[in-house]
């Protein structure tokens, strides 16, 4: 059994989706038929392709809550359906016990990805970190620093919306 976390962007433009969608059903293929576990906030973008990867290819999905306010408050209501759909589908799901989606809140998320995970997924165009703190950048740099192995993902032509 393989536990993989994702850490990646939100704000793919509408071609990166499908191109980050092939590239990391191609990834997690290998693992796939019951032997992986992928663990996701589900966030738009990123979090939420790696989650119906994880599904596609026959994967537990562990979905993890900043806090307990996070669907009401964070979620848009165009993703809320996937949103839904994926916790649904979750074998766990994990709240962080924080009331208020905040800093801190992503960080302890962030910091549970991690502890769990035997790897990490980067949907990441590689760009350090912003200085803000809790950015995929940062993930990246945590991951590496507790000796996980890091697949980043960033197909050719991926993008962020301007």
């Amino acid at each position: 059994m393989t536990t993989i976390a994702v850490t990646g962007h939100m704000d793919l433009t509408e071609r990166t989706v499908g191109l980050v969608r092939s590239a990391l059903r191609e990834v997690l293929g290998e693992h796939g038929n019951g032997r992986l576990v992928g663990l996701s906030c589900i966030a738009r973008g990123a979090d939420s392709l790696f989650a119906e990867a994880v599904l596609d290819v026959g994967g537990h999905l562990v979905a993890v809550l900043p806090s307990r306010d996070y669907r009401q408050v964070k979620v848009k209501p165009d993703h809320a359906p996937l949103f839904d759909r994926l916790v649904a589908a979750a074998d766990e799901l994990l709240v962080m016990p924080y009331e208020t989606a905040n800093r801190e809140a992503y960080e302890a998320a962030n910091r549970a990805l991690l502890e769990r995970a035997d790897r990490v997924v980067a949907v990441w165009n590689g760009e350090p970190p912003s200085g803000k703190g809790g950015g995929t950048a940062d993930v990246v740099m945590a991951a590496r620093q507790a000796g996980l192995p890091v697949d980043v993902v960033w197909p050719e032509g991926a993008a962020r919306q301007a």
